[in-house]
């Protein structure tokens, strides 16, 4: 009994060696790099340094599908018109909403924090409201849980713009135009003060010459 005993403590201690073995062999042949950039790439954002950085409004609005921006004002239809004379919902009537101040239509009882919102509807402001009406204004009444596509909010823009309000949309930013680093621009003004020095020092010795001159 004992020998059979121990036959069967030693085949389990085997088993249990052998497993590790298998699990320290595998985990070395499948073993993966940490990815460069984690997480996943998400339409409308750009990664620099590992950082996720959105697009400018402006450059999305410059490609933007009025007609994809209507098919997905569908989503607000539930509780805005956007008609010219149309009346008010669970939420205000958009039509020319762009330009005009936070809680502009007459008669509707919008949430102090939006009516507290300083200055006018502009592209950057709906998109930041789009994409999350709670965060724009904290203590809003407006339940919309936001749009997360960036594109997607550039369209509906697009479309609200279109519908009384035709403002002109901004121009994108021209791609590698960059402020100059600090040391560069220390440079240039070190380059400046130079050529400054330079003319001084010319503009010294003419005098000079002509005060020789006179005498």
């Amino acid at each position: 009994m004992d020998n059979r005993t121990n036959t069967i403590a030693g085949w389990a201690l085997a088993g249990c060696t052998a497993a590790l073995g298998l699990s320290i062999i595998s985990g070395m042949y499948f073993h993966s790099e940490r990815p460069e950039n984690m997480g996943y790439p998400i339409e409308g954002v750009e990664t620099a340094g590992g950082a996720a950085e959105e697009i400018p409004i402006a450059t999305l609005l410059a490609s933007a599908d009025v007609a994809a921006g209507q098919a997905s004002f569908a989503k607000c239809a539930a509780c805005h018109t956007i008609t010219q004379g149309g009346a008010n919902g669970i939420g205000p009537n958009l039509w020319a909403a762009f330009g005009k101040p936070h809680g502009h239509v007459a008669g509707f009882a919008y949430s102090d924090a939006l009516t507290s919102i300083p200055g006018n509807w502009d592209f950057q402001g709906m998109s930041d409201w789009l994409a999350s009406p709670r965060r724009y204004a904290p203590g809003t009444k407006m339940t919309f849980a936001g749009l997360s596509d960036p594109q997607e909010r550039a369209n509906v823009i697009a479309y609200m713009n279109a519908q009384g309000s035709n403002l002109p949309f901004p121009a994108p930013p021209v791609e590698g135009a960059e402020e100059p680093a600090e040391g560069e621009e220390a440079a240039a003004n070190a380059t400046d003060a130079e050529a400054d020095n330079a003319v001084e020092g010319n503009a010294t010795e003419t005098a000079g010459e002509n005060a020789t001159a006179a005498e």
